[in-house]
């Protein structure tokens, strides 16, 4: 299964790869063209596996926050969150390399009170400053077991695009798609400083499943 981001670029590549594997089919280097068509393969399977959306299966529960994305943790740390809480929280940063399954999930679920998109920068992801200097949104879900947690999109050096679906005022529920990121990236959390963080630095997470804290 595919993301509906993708459906447009996975068809303009799928009508790029045929027509001109089928235009360089006569040419008079056989080899030349099989090389091409080879080139042209590799890039369709690259197109579609970046945008797959496989299924996942969340167990919804109040009290946990799970992976809004795929990756790898790259921070555990206090830090000051300046943009809506404006007091001290424990970030939790996901980054994503261009391998990795690029659709954002609700990482808790209850109502949207805050989300902003922000143009900005494209420093690379792992990057400081890449958290207020990149184009980012950022989106704040209100649960009545847990709180507000904050979680913050954020494009890498590749990025171009951020989609966001959060709304304000809307009910959101865990697990569910609020969005995509295109190409390298990463996705902050922003969480109370109470909360039991459950996962490690440099550990692999699985977004939609893998639980990130609880209460």
């Amino acid at each position: 299964m595919f993301h509906k981001e993708g459906q447009k670029i996975i068809f303009v590549t799928l009508v790029f790869v045929v027509a001109t594997s089928l235009l360089i089919d006569n040419l008079q280097l056989p080899w030349l063209a099989k090389l091409i068509q080879f080139t042209l393969l590799v890039i369709l399977v690259l197109v579609l596996q970046f945008f797959r959306n496989p299924k996942r299966y969340t167990r919804h529960n109040d009290r946990q926050v799970i992976a809004p994305v795929d990756g790898k943790v790259v921070v555990i740390e206090e830090v000051e969150e300046t943009e809506y809480f404006k007091e001290k929280r424990l970030q939790v940063s996901i980054f994503m390399s261009p391998i990795n399954v690029h659709v954002t999930r609700y990482p808790v679920s209850g109502s949207v009170l805050f989300s902003k998109y922000h143009p900005g920068k494209y420093l690379v992801a792992w990057h400081p400053k890449a958290s207020t200097e990149n184009e980012r949104t950022t989106v704040v879900v209100e649960n009545k077991t847990y709180g507000k947690v904050l979680y913050r999109q954020i494009a890498g050096a590749l990025a171009r695009r951020i989609v966001n679906y959060a709304k304000e005022g809307t009910t959101v529920e865990q697990g569910t798609d609020a969005g995509f990121i295109k190409f390298g990236s990463r996705v902050d959390l922003f969480l109370p400083l109470d909360t039991n963080i459950k996962v490690k630095l440099n550990q692999k997470v699985k977004g939609g499943e893998c639980i990130v804290a609880e209460l």
